[in-house]
This record gives C-alpha cells, structure tokens and sequence, in this order.
C-alpha cells in the first residue's frame, strides 16, 4: 500500500523536486500551490493560498475525504522579499510571516489527525535561521521561528508517534536564489551573468558549487521516511555544501 505525502509549494524547485523524489520512492504525492501547475509526480493537486485558514481547513478535509490519511506533510512554501529592514512595508512583513510561519502552523493543526500513529513532519527552514545576511531579515526571522517551532512540535507530538524535523538548504540553484543574485553580493561591480554569480557564489561552499533541488529533496525523504530515520525527531538538518562550517574571517 502506498503512502501519502502532502507538499506545500509543490510548484517551486525545490517543492517540485521533492514531488519527483517522493514519488520515484512510490508515494502518493498531494502537491499544494497558489497557482494551478503540473508537476511531476504529484498525483492530487490542490490549489489554495496555505495561509488562508479556510482554504488550509479546506486542502485537509479534501485530502481526508478523497486520501483517507496522510503519512507526511511537507511544509516547503515560501517568499523571499529582499530588502533593507527600515524601506519593508508592515505589509511586506506580514505576508512573509503569513507564507513562511502561519502557514505552518495552519497545515500543523489541520493535518494532525490525520498524521497520529507513525506520521512525520518536515520543515523546509533555511541556513538564514543560523547565519544570515543584509537585506533579507524578515526571511530570516520567519525561517528562525519556524525552526523553534520544529522543536516545539517534535515534544507536543511525540506522544501522537509523529516525528517533527527540518531541514536547513543552504544557496540551492532555484528561481528564488537566481532572483537574489540580480544583486550585488559585495564584489564590488555587480555582474551581470547569473550563472557566473552562481558559480562565483559556489566558490565559497566547502564544496565548492550551490546545492541542487534534488539534493534537498533527497534530505527530505530522508526524515519522512519512518525507516529510515525513525529515531530522528526535534532536529535541524543543514545542507548546505558546508557554507555554515567555514568562518567567515577565514
């Protein structure tokens, strides 16, 4: 019998690959996103703002209704608004707290009777939780909060046998880091090349090279698969090339 997992931001690289991932494993995949989309891999799409609280009740009792129950639930949408703290707008602020925190919490109580008994959670966070940057704080912040409140659910659920961890990707090759290097990232001329500000970028990974979607959806099977990493719960895995492991004075 196969299993259910829902992804959030199921359109978005880093939600699209994990779609593929689960579903390569032999997942039924739920993929939720704003906008209408074909992705592959996911078998029930549902459309809905997640941080709405009528539509998240309602993606839950449609998968309730037409999945019967779900063994993962993968929290992955989010925005990124990138600029100083003092020119955001209070509606800026509000709706990157809305997509990247409330949301979550939001999918957290409506898919809790449906994850009871072996479920598991994963929260895509960020390496901004740890080490951050200019311009970029209410990213940061919201992708912070979300990791206490990783740890918050993992105690609160564990009771229930559901597993709450997440995951922190680093610079991974998607839309909205491409997005985040049309500025200048400190090399004094801003260059013009994405890709050469993407391997320019790679050069200060321990690895060398920014992470791709894949690699982070391979992490996040990872922690939803109760075989796998049954005793893993509470935590907060990095992946990012070893960008957080090198000092910054170095």
């Amino acid at each position: 019998m196969s299993k259910n997992v829902l992804v959030t931001g199921v359109a978005g690289g880093i939600g699209s690959a994990t779609a593929k991932v689960f579903a390569d494993e032999g997942w039924r995949v739920i993929g939720v996103d704003q906008k209408e989309a074909e992705v592959e891999g996911v078998h029930h799409f549902i459309e809905a703002d997640i941080s709405n609280k009528e539509a998240s009740a309602r993606i839950f009792e449609e998968v309730e209704s037409e999945e019967g129950d779900l063994n993962a639930l993968v929290n992955n949408a989010a925005i990124q608004i990138c600029k100083p703290i003092v020119d955001m707008t209070i509606e800026e602020w509000d709706s990157t707290m809305a997509s990247n925190l409330r949301s979550v919490f939001l999918a957290v109580r409506h898919a809790y009777p449906l994850l009871r008994g072996a479920g598991a959670i994963v929260n895509v966070s960020s390496v901004h939780a740890k080490a951050t940057s200019s311009e970029i704080a209410a990213y940061a912040a919201s992708k912070g909060g979300l990791l206490a409140f990783t740890r918050a659910l993992s105690i609160e659920f564990s009771d229930d046998d559901i597993r709450v961890n997440a995951v922190l990707p680093g610079a991974v090759d998607t839309q909205m880091l491409r997005d985040s290097l049309k500025r200048d990232y400190g090399h004094g001329e801003a260059m013009d090349d994405i890709q050469e500000k993407m391997r320019a970028l790679g050069t200060r990974h321990v690895i060398g090279r920014v992470g791709q979607p894949e690699e982070i959806a391979h992490t996040i099977h990872f922690l939803a698969d109760e075989k796998r990493s049954s005793f893993v719960t509470g935590q907060a895995l990095t992946v990012d090339g070893g960008a957080t492991a090198r000092l910054s004075t170095e």
